[in-house]
Parts: structure tokens; sequence; C-alpha cells
């Protein structure tokens, strides 16, 4: 055992370990759960402190050996390997003090370890940092690197939805509001509205996760710069994008930056968004699916496990009963990110590690939710075509089109009459007369259905 000591006092250390005093308070001090700080939020900190070693090197205020060491030490940790030593839980006090405390203090052993050259945690490894610029900015680029992950699972959703509008632009089917029939509509119809919905979502999450990109390194500790380098504030950003490629940009007003979180609050409304609009979807998937004898069962999707303990040959809805139940979770983190943001006070908001664990979540629970929609329920979605049309034959709802050519008033009269009589609306026209053939057969086919239409002048007269 090692005894370190900080301003609370002394404490032992397992000789093996390679964090230190600081980590291991935190441990001991935040046993609210076993979930370790996310592995990309990590690299993230490592990340930052490979550049800045490069850049205080430059600088003149790191010495060449002190820069190589701890790089050497980053490249290792980058690489993966130690990843046990990072023991600070992802919920913790101390607006991410832990959490930096803990990649500095491993950072500072390991070099150490690998080259003999003695590191410090704070002099050298944190040198012209503080928690409060390196652990927020980390925690953007954490989230960018996973982004595009979540995009590209996005954009097949979209791209899987505008494949069955097309496959399906004519199968008709009942319309329905509040739940009732309503009037025909086409699964190319509601296909293509879903594709348009997910469209915008992708773009909200592409604008949100843009501004991101602006951070607050170089600020410090409230943001005015205070023991960084004029050298370190112009230069960290631009090694540190050459490494990892991400495109941050240095926030027009750091001490902004560095109090206020609605960057994350907006991103996290984007990724909210989603979530609602995906467990819409995904409700509309179970009810349409439903039965498969005495609910709706327009719709079939792939059998995927034994749905029942109990009921033999059972197969219950599962991938989209998934992906709802990641919706309510994500739109629970939304309301965590929102108060934890409006908790800041003055200089500084103490609260972004439970933000950056509850938008961590969000966006790989989204990611891995829709891929699991696409691949496992969505693509092997198939319409009961037939019955479809049939259920729009035997329904009143068609005889909506009906009113600019009968009025309001004689087409709620036939209406009600087909019901009584148990005869279709067409029949009735035809048994009545009140419309030419040809126009009944072109007012009822597919198109006359679906499409939009208003009664010509011709038509009219024709009557």
């Amino acid at each position: 055992m090692r005894i370190e000591t900080d301003c609370i006092g002394k404490l032992a250390i397992d000789d093996q370990a390679l964090y230190g005093i600081h980590a291991a308070r935190a441990q001991q001090n935040f046993p609210i759960t076993t979930e370790r700080m996310a592995p990309a939020l990590i690299r993230s900190l490592v990340q930052i402190k490979k550049a800045a070693a490069e850049v205080n090197c430059a600088a003149g205020t790191l010495t060449v050996p002190k820069r190589r060491a701890i790089i050497a030490a980053c490249n290792q940790l980058l690489l993966g390997q130690h990843a046990d030593s990072f023991i600070v839980p992802a919920v913790q006090g101390g607006a991410g003090t832990s959490a930096n405390m803990n990649v500095n203090e491993v950072v500072a052993n390991l070099a150490h370890r690998l080259t003999g050259v003695k590191i410090h945690p704070n002099d050298d490894v944190n040198q012209s940092q503080s928690t409060n610029d390196t652990f927020p900015t980390a925690c953007k680029m954490a989230l960018r690197q996973q982004l595009p992950d979540l995009q590209v699972a996005l954009g097949q959703l979209v791209q899987t939805l505008l494949v069955k509008a097309k496959r399906y632009q004519d199968a008709l089917k009942v319309g329905r509001t509040q739940l009732q029939d309503a009037v025909p509509t086409t699964f190319g119809h509601s296909f293509h509205a879903y594709c348009q919905l997910f469209k915008r979502d992708l773009g909200r999450i592409q604008r949100a996760g843009a501004q991101l990109a602006a951070v607050n390194l170089g600020g410090t500790a409230i943001g005015t710069g205070i023991n960084a380098t004029r050298y370190y504030q112009t230069h960290i950003l631009s090694v540190l994008n050459r490494n990892t490629h991400l495109g941050l940009t240095a926030a027009p007003d750091l001490i902004d930056a560095t109090q206020n979180c609605d960057a994350f609050v907006t991103f996290s409304a984007a990724l909210k968004t989603l979530a609602t609009d995906l467990s819409k979807f995904c409700n509309d998937l179970r009810l349409l699916a439903s039965g498969p004898q005495a609910g709706l069962a327009e719709i079939q999707l792939p059998a995927k496990q034994a749905g029942s303990s109990i009921m033999p040959g059972k197969v219950n809805p599962v991938i989209p009963e998934v992906v709802n139940q990641v919706a309510f979770e994500v739109i629970g983190n939304d309301v965590t990110v929102t108060m934890a943001a409006e908790a800041g006070q003055l200089e500084l908001n103490a609260f972004e590690p439970i933000m950056i664990r509850a938008l961590l979540e969000s966006e790989s629970y989204l990611q891995h939710a829709i891929t699991t929609l696409v691949q496992n329920c969505l693509r092997g979605v198939t319409v009961n075509r037939r019955k479809c049309a049939a259920q729009v034959k035997q329904s009143t709802i068609s005889a909506t089109v009906l009113s600019p050519y009968l009025g309001y008033e004689t087409t709620t009269a036939l209406i009600k009459e087909a019901l009584a009589s148990h005869v279709t609306v067409p029949d009735l026209l035809r048994q009545r007369h009140l419309l030419p053939t040809a126009t009944i057969d072109q007012l009822f086919s597919p198109a006359g259905l679906t499409q939009p239409r208003t009664a010509t002048t011709s038509a009219v007269d024709a009557l």
C-alpha cells in the first residue's frame, strides 16, 4: 500500500492502482450506482490531456520528457488499456472534478510507470486546465463522437420507410381519426408520412449536434482563462481537432459557455422529440398488427420469439415494445437534463455529470433501438392488402367523396341507409341512379378514394 495525501488528509492506496486519492475518495463518497463513467467520456478526457501536453510543451511550460511520458500514457489509454483504473461512479458530486482527477491520476501514474519520469497529476497533466473547461468539453466531444452512429441508424429508418411507401403506394386502407373510421387512404401515404416525420427528426438532431461543437476549453475555472497561457488558449483546439477530427470551435464567450448548459438542453430536446415520434410510430405498428384474429390485423410484424409462458403459439410485438420503453427512458432523461441545467448557479453548473450520463445513455439507447426496429421489425412488415381493401369496400367511409356531388345532408342519409341495409354505398348509388356509372366507378376507384379531388362543373351538370 502507498499513502497519498490531499487537503482532507491521508489515504492508503493499493500499490498497483493507477488511480489516486481523489478517485478513491470519490468511489467511497458516491456509492449511488455500480455504473462507472462512460468510456466515451473517459476517452474524450484522455484526448484533451494528450493535446494539452503537446501544446504546453510548445508553449515552454512543460518539459519534453514530461510531454513524451504523458503522451505515451495517453496513447495506451486510448487503445482501451487499463480501463479498470477509472473507478469514479457515473453519478458523482463535484461538477466532474472526480472524473477529471481520476483521468489526471491514471495518466500521471501510468506515464511514470512507462518512462520513469515523475509526473504530477495537477501540475503536469492538468496544466492550463480546470475541470470546469475540460469536463464540459469532454462531454460535448463524447456526444459528438457517438452522434454519427445515431444519424446512420435514423437514416436507415427513413430509407426503409421510403421503400415501404413505394411498395404499398396503392394498398388501400381505412384511414382513422380518434380511432374511428374516417376516409380511405393507402399504406403508401401512411409510410411516407412516417418517413417525413423521421426526416425532420434527423434534421433536428443534426442541428442540435452542431451546437455541441462550441466548447469552453481554455476558459479554465470560470471562463476567464486564469492559469492558462495565451499560447495554450490559441492552439489547444487546433491540436485537439487534428487528433480527433471533431471540428470543435471556441465558444464566442467562454464565461457564458462555462456557466450555461443550453446546448445540452437543446440536444436533449431533439433526442426527446425523436423518442416521442418513435413511440407514436410503434404504438401504430402494434395497433395495426393487433390480433391476429380479433384485432385490426392490417399489417403483420415478423415473429421474433414466443410470446407467452402459458398460451401456446402466442407471438407479441416485442420489438415495438422495447422501442416504446426506450422512448420512456429518453423522455425521463430529458427531464433530468432540463432540471440539471436549470439548477446551475452563478459561474458554474455543478450538475453536468448527471446530464452527460443521461445524454450519452439516450443517444446510445436510441441508436440501438432504431437499429433493432429496422432490422428485426420494419423490414419484415407486410400489409394484408386483401383484408384492407375489403374493409374499405364494405365501409361507408368512401361516401365522403360524394359530398361535393350530392351535398352533406344527402350523403349522410345515404350512409345511414347503407349501414341499416348492409348494402354498399356504390351499390345504392347504382340502384337509385344517383350518379352515372362511369362517375361512380371513377369516384370509388383507389385513385378516386385517395387522391385530392373536387366535383367538376361537368360532373355536377351530369346529375
